[in-house]
């Protein structure tokens, strides 16, 4: 299923919830991965990354409390 996406049509208070592998990260943060293999990204729609958590359901509830419409990305 590819098909585009026109994202000028979005609501500017959507954000986008993606998994990150630790492996992807800078060296430094890997260092304080506690053992965690992934972690939750929350990006706008331009790709700025806004946050970076350990738990996807928080990443939901930081986008939330900061009322912004988070969706999943897969």
């Amino acid at each position: 299923m590819h098909t585009p996406f026109d994202f000028a049509t979005t609501d500017p208070r959507t954000v986008y919830v993606k998994a990150v592998a630790v492996s992807d990260l800078p060296t430094e943060m890997q260092a304080n991965a506690e053992g965690r293999e992934l972690f939750y990204a929350v990006h706008d729609a331009e790709g700025e990354q806004l946050a970076l958590v350990a738990d996807r359901k928080m990443a939901f509830v930081l986008a939330r409390q900061n009322d912004f419409s988070p969706v999943p990305v897969h």
